[in-house]
């Protein structure tokens, strides 16, 4: 045998040894997630029906939805989209067409990576502190607590995805394309929101559903904000329901309704995530395809 038949049998051995600890890396992964999805599916997929979307959330003993919970989760979403994604469209475009190369930037998306990995309830507390403190100090009242505030701790989990996405995305079109257009001489607002922003429109909606998917479930930061509301509350001023934190607590309770709801509710939950999911990779594999 040759020095070079021996090194290939050798490299050969530790590709293999590799794939295994590779493949049996993944299955044991997926095991888990298989297990809660399956969970999930079985103990919610029971306990759903009309009365899951039609009536409020019920006292102990009583049956009863989560119409309420579904509707200020609805809510709260949109508010904290409708807040979040312009602010973080508007400085993903300033750091890919305007700081890319510049110190300020690179300190921008510095800080934006620690504010996207930052832990939902350390937002959920500071707009506590920043939001509901002041307000209760000054009406000497524990009224603080509002869909106003919960959609604000939304919108701070928004802007650092959709800061993130845009700033990438806008960055992976072609220089030669700002480049033409310049040379035709066209105005830089211009060039940015009809050429490059128009060329990357996927990758940033695709983000912003990404966004949208992060923050339906988010339970630690409506709990300081939100608080909850057993009632339907259309008031933007009040505590008002939310699927996850009606999820936290019904499944910390010891009444099997309310158990069977929040396994309802979770149910729910994880089929509009993977809603977002699939719709965000059909936006992506058409534009690709386009």
């Amino acid at each position: 045998m040759t020095q070079d038949d021996s090194l290939y049998r050798k490299r050969r051995l530790k590709n293999s040894i590799a794939m295994v600890l590779s493949c049996g890396a993944t299955a044991f992964g997926l095991l888990w997630l298989v297990w809660i999805l399956l969970t999930t599916i079985v103990n919610g997929f029971s306990a759903l029906n009309g009365a899951l979307f039609t009536q409020m959330t019920p006292p102990p003993g009583m049956a009863g939805g989560l119409a309420n919970a579904f509707y200020g989760s609805v809510l709260m979403s949109g508010l904290g989209l409708l807040i979040g994604t312009p602010i973080g469209l508007m400085a993903g475009v300033w750091l890919a067409e305007f700081a890319r190369f510049s110190k300020l930037g690179t300190a921008v998306r510095f800080i934006n990576d620690i504010l996207l990995s930052a832990p939902s309830i350390v937002l959920g507390l500071f707009v506590y502190t920043a939001v509901i403190l002041p307000i209760n100090a000054v009406t000497n009242h524990q009224v603080g607590f509002s869909a106003i505030a919960g959609a604000l701790a939304l919108a701070l989990l928004v802007i650092p995805v959709v800061v993130r996405t845009t700033d990438e995305m806008l960055q992976l079109q072609p220089s030669t394309m700002r480049e033409a257009a310049l040379a035709l001489g066209v105005p830089q607002w211009k060039l940015t929101l009809q050429i490059v922003l128009r060329a990357a429109k996927a990758g940033v909606v695709t983000g912003i559903l990404l966004a949208l998917a992060r923050i339906t479930g988010e339970t630690a930061p409506l709990l300081f904000t939100a608080f909850g509301n057993q009632f339907w509350s259309s008031n933007l001023l009040k505590p008002i329901a939310s699927v996850p934190v009606v999820i936290f607590q019904y499944a910390m309770s010891p009444f099997d309704d309310w158990h069977a709801l929040a396994w309802a509710g979770a149910l729910v939950l994880t089929l509009f995530v993977l809603l977002l999911s699939l719709t965000s990779r059909l936006i992506l594999l058409r534009n690709r395809s386009a």
